[in-house]
């Protein structure tokens, strides 16, 4: 009689989890950073309908690397978590650490269950009333739960990046700054050589804490290409990001709002909470 065939569990963790980590790496990074009027995200996508980032509840927004199918799923549920607690008590409720926890769970529980673990990683960040008070709670593929302070490089050579972006980072930086200097990091290549990304190339969103209620915008279009254009002047002028009544993006020249149609509430009429797609 054969015997049966064996793996020591700590074989097995480790190999699942060498297993994510490739697959993580094998993406292109996302930055979440925070800036003097909330939290910023930018990440390398050239695509305009798989996004990286995303609202969740007012507050709070969702970024993530690895697999689309996967993080999508996880996002998905997240938005049907905050609308739940949301109306069940109260809106104040929804919190990311409390969104975080449920990820984790999840996380972790496919990590050491399922055949194969999810290849992802994702940030939740929830923007306060100040800067002391935002949020930012980085989630690995196997339900680990960090709680990251000022910003987090996910994907591709996240190490290297991470450090790049701290040397450079400071508090009080504009938006402005902070996207170029986001911009110059993904930009920045292992052998020294540097990539010249545009606004085409980019995903870029905020959580803006002085808005009313939902905080989450894209910022695309000529908007976008303005802001991470090198230069030595000033940031653009405050009002042209949109105040707390302003527009949420500018136009683009061809007449069309730089706000994607699925992050634009109708005019006259805020929803709730984001729809789910």
């Amino acid at each position: 009689m054969s015997m049966p065939f064996y793996v020591p569990p700590e074989q097995v963790m480790k190999d699942r989890a060498d297993f994510a980590r490739k697959g993580i790496a094998r993406g292109r990074s996302v930055v979440v950073v925070g800036y003097d009027r909330g939290v910023a995200f930018v990440a390398e996508n050239p695509s305009r309908a798989l996004h990286k980032v995303s609202e969740i509840y007012d507050r709070i927004a969702f970024a993530a690397v690895g697999r689309y199918n996967e993080f999508e799923s996880l996002r998905v549920a997240g938005i049907r978590y905050a609308d739940l607690r949301g109306y069940s008590y109260d809106r104040t409720d929804v919190t990311a650490r409390a969104l975080a926890n449920t990820y984790a769970q999840t996380l972790g529980a496919v990590f050491t269950q399922e055949s194969k673990p999810f290849e992802i990683e994702i940030v939740v960040a929830e923007v306060g009333a100040d800067s002391d008070a935002d949020q930012i709670f980085r989630l690995t593929y196997d339900g680990s739960v960090a709680d990251e302070r000022a910003f987090v490089v996910m994907g591709g050579a996240s190490d290297a990046a991470e450090e790049r972006l701290g040397t450079s980072w400071r508090p009080g930086m504009t938006l402005g700054e902070v996207l170029r200097l986001a911009v110059d990091v993904l930009g920045a290549g292992d052998n020294g050589e540097r990539r010249a990304l545009d606004a085409g190339q980019l995903e870029v969103a905020v959580l803006d804490r002085d808005r009313p209620r939902r905080s989450f915008r894209r910022i695309v279009g000529p908007l976008l290409a303005r802001l991470i254009e090198p230069r030595e002047t000033s940031d653009a002028p405050a009002e042209s990001l949109g105040g707390p009544t302003g527009p949420t993006s500018e136009a683009s020249p061809d007449g069309a709002d730089a706000a994607t149609a699925a992050d634009a509430p109708p005019a006259g009429d805020e929803p709730d909470r984001p729809s789910d797609p």
